[in-house]
């Protein structure tokens, strides 16, 4: 929950060395390509029954074939040659639109993901229609369920605003992860993985298949052990998903508990770009100077955290043109992260005895060394609901959901050089939070004439959030008493041209309340979108196109300023009004002797419109800017190959240079970077034991690309460097 509650000190920072020329070369290659998708998957009959018995659970917040939004979908089976430890915002990192990023640079720990500029904190995500966005801070935090992509039979990306959800507001994109469908037959699977900063993945698999044709329990335990590429940045995941399916006739139920536990070592910091040019790998968590002048760390600057999640869904068809979908869930989680705190003022920190501090402007202020841990303990739970009606010429889907959610902020000084008379118990900052979410909404498809569809789709939702103080500690606190109430419509047309090909126009409208950081920082304005999206899709047995075109108009966009705030946590802004426009195009071609290759590119523009700063003569107008951290041009090509167990992708991604704040400051700009990546796979079938064995390489920016894919600007630039050239390498053996 790093985003969270985490507050961050920063010491140093660097810039990404000038490309190599055959970078420019491959960024050359994609624009000939009209763009990139996933190759449609091949189902079995037996296959397909049992997917449709699981859809059920999803139908209500996806994206089909003639619904007019942009979305893509991927398979099991194509996360499955990839998946050997790295996150899932990396394992998608070759869609359309994509940039991820890692803190310890290698794929494993705490990861992030921007859509269309983007991030995370803007991406509704739901798991079987469940909200997963943390509740406060929007975000989603895939460390606290490592090797969930174990867990998931497939992953629905819709771009913009896409279709009503679930949870948070979708302001760049919308990701939904259906769960495991249930097995017919007994399985077992046992995977291990090993790779470069000492990464390693061990993960069991198993299902009883249907016992009397009416009962399934399947399970998973992950370990997930890395060092990571930045120095001490070391991860230690736990986690674990069982689920149990009951199904007779024309009822479904499945229960599911999953969850994770993670520890992490803090990089989280960055670094300038001197330190960068000298030791990229360099951490500057944990740093501090012990009594004879020594630069030491603390050995346990960690981020500690575990989450539990239940989910009960029943699913009912009521003869054969309705069905029904309830689902009950219950999130728990509690965890805090750790940090030393090296001769700082103890304002804020009552009871503690002070030593002589010279601040930065050679003043002496009262300061000591003290080692705090931050908590935060909460609760979430609801229901999400829905009704389908599927008839010849229209198809309804009526849907909702309730939930509260219930957190704890404190903190603890757990040692101080000099303690006074604080104990380890004693809080130095103590403040609850209340949110309550609900939504209903109706969406319908009705067929006007053989080739012309009409999609309409309202949704309201009431937001009502309460926090004591939205600041740890403060002398003048804020608390929070907020209620908003949204509607948000879409509508749109799909013309089938013929078997093969349609086209489709939609406009979306979404409205999102504010985080509590932005609360904190004074930014407390809801923010608004109106999308437009046309497009076109082409898609056969072997070969999907599509191109689209886009334009998001905000108001009162929260955008990152590129600056943090005085604990080191990164601040948003309301920008007024800006926008996103672009085309985005994709496409799976297959070309001979089991060779098909995926492009895909995004060209756009991301301005903030008349943009104003606070100067000491008042708010001044820049004009025109660029968004931060959104980039004009994204592109990525995938060569695969498949055929007789074999399996390789030869896969770049382009990601066009960037700025870190929205005033194009000329040393805020995040340069360009191109990596590749080489995956291998055998699958073979042995005669006895076990049903496959799959052995799996995967080299990671196999041309030693030295770039960063993240930074911020406070008083100069700061970069997080990712890996150069390093690998994984597993073992599947399935029974």
């Amino acid at each position: 929950m790093k985003n969270l509650f985490h507050k961050k000190y920063f010491f140093l920072h660097a810039p990404v060395k000038k490309k190599q020329q055959f970078i420019y070369l491959a960024a050359a290659g994609l624009a000939t390509f009209t763009a990139a998708a996933q190759q449609p998957a091949v189902q079995d009959t037996t296959q397909a029954e049992t997917y449709k018995l699981d859809e059920v659970l999803v139908q209500s917040v996806r994206a089909t074939g003639n619904t007019p939004v942009t979305f893509t979908n991927i398979t099991k089976q194509e996360i499955a040659p990839r998946n050997l430890g790295q996150d899932i915002p990396v394992l998608l990192n070759y869609l359309p639109s994509v940039v991820t990023t890692t803190d310890a640079g290698n794929g494993i720990g705490y990861t992030g993901i921007r859509i269309r500029g983007a991030d995370a904190s803007r991406i509704n995500v739901t798991i079987n229609g469940i909200p997963y966005n943390d509740a406060e801070s929007h975000g989603t935090y895939w460390v606290n369920m490592g090797d969930f992509a174990s867990s998931a039979e497939n992953i629905q990306v819709q771009r913009g605003v896409g279709t009503s959800t679930n949870g948070a507001g979708a302001f760049g994109a919308s990701l939904n992860v259906l769960t495991d469908a249930h097995k017919k037959e007994a399985s077992g699977e046992i995977s291990n993985s090993f790779g470069s900063f000492n990464s390693r993945k061990h993960t069991v698999k198993f299902s009883t298949g249907l016992m009397n044709d009416h009962f399934e329990i399947a399970g998973r335990l992950s370990n997930i052990e890395s060092d990571g590429y930045i120095d001490r940045a070391s991860s230690s995941l736990k986690s674990y998903f069982l689920q149990g399916t009951y199904i007779n006739g024309n009822t479904l139920i499945k229960a599911l508990a999953f969850g994770g536990k993670e520890k992490t070592y803090q990089a989280w910091n960055g670094i300038d770009q001197a330190t960068l040019e000298e030791n990229r790998r360099f951490n500057t968590s944990g740093i501090y100077t012990d009594e004879n002048g020594n630069i030491r760390y603390y050995d346990n600057e960690t981020d500690n955290y575990q989450q539990d999640q239940y989910q009960l869904h029943w699913n009912q068809r009521w003869g054969a043109k309705w069905n029904t979908n309830l689902a009950v869930f219950y999130t728990r989680g509690k965890g805090y992260y750790e940090n030393y705190m090296d001769n700082i003022p103890v304002d804020g920190y009552p009871g503690i005895q002070p030593t002589s501090l010279v601040d930065y402007y050679g003043e002496t202020v009262p300061g000591t060394d003290l080692i705090r841990r931050k908590w935060l303990d909460n609760d979430f739970y609801g229901t999400t609901f829905s009704a389908n009606y599927s008839g010849s010429a229209v198809n309804v889907i009526l849907g909702g959901g309730l939930n509260q959610y219930q957190g704890a902020h404190y903190g603890n000084v757990i040692w101080a050089l000099n303690p006074g008379s604080v104990r380890p118990d004693d809080r130095y900052y103590d403040n609850d939070a209340t949110k309550t979410d609900f939504n209903i909404f109706a969406k319908a498809t009705y067929a006007l004439t053989n080739n012309l569809s009409l999609f309409g789709d309202m949704q309201y939702r009431g937001v009502h959030y309460t926090a004591g103080n939205v600041l740890e500690s403060s002398d003048a606190p804020i608390p929070v008493d907020d209620t908003f109430n949204f509607f948000n419509p879409k509508a749109g047309l799909t013309y089938t041209v013929n078997n093969n090909n349609n086209i489709y126009f939609s406009y979306g409208r979404s409205n999102k309340e504010p985080r509590r950081s932005d609360y904190e920082n004074g930014s407390t304005k809801p923010e608004s979108l109106n999308d437009f999206e046309l497009g076109w899709r082409y898609n056969t047995a072997k070969t999907a196109i599509s191109i689209n075109g886009y334009y998001m108009c905000y108001k009162d966009q929260l955008v990152l300023t590129g600056t943090i705030d005085d604990v080191g946590a990164p601040v948003y802004a309301n920008s007024g009004d800006s926008y996103r426009t672009g085309i985005e195009a994709n496409a799976s071609i297959p070309l001979i002797a089991g060779f098909s290759i995926r492009p895909n590119v995004s060209v756009s523009v991301n301005k903030n419109i008349d943009f104003y700063t606070e100067t000491e003569e008042g708010a001044q107008n820049e004009g025109d800017t660029d968004i931060a951290f959104s980039p004009n041009v994204i592109g990525a090509v995938q060569l695969v190959y498949q055929n007789k167990g074999w399996y390789g992708m030869l896969a770049t991604k382009y990601v066009g240079e960037q700025y870190m704040d929205n005033l194009e400051t000329a040393d805020a700009k995040l340069p360009s970077y191109t990596t590749t990546d080489l995956n291998v796979s055998y699958t073979f079938k042995p005669r006895s034991v076990f049903k496959e064995i799959t052995v799996t390489g995967l080299v990671n920016n196999i041309f030693d690309e030295q770039y960063a894919s993240n930074g911020y600007y406070y008083y100069g630039a700061y970069y997080y460097p990712q890996a150069g050239i390093n690998f994984l390498a597993g073992l599947t053996l399935k029974f």
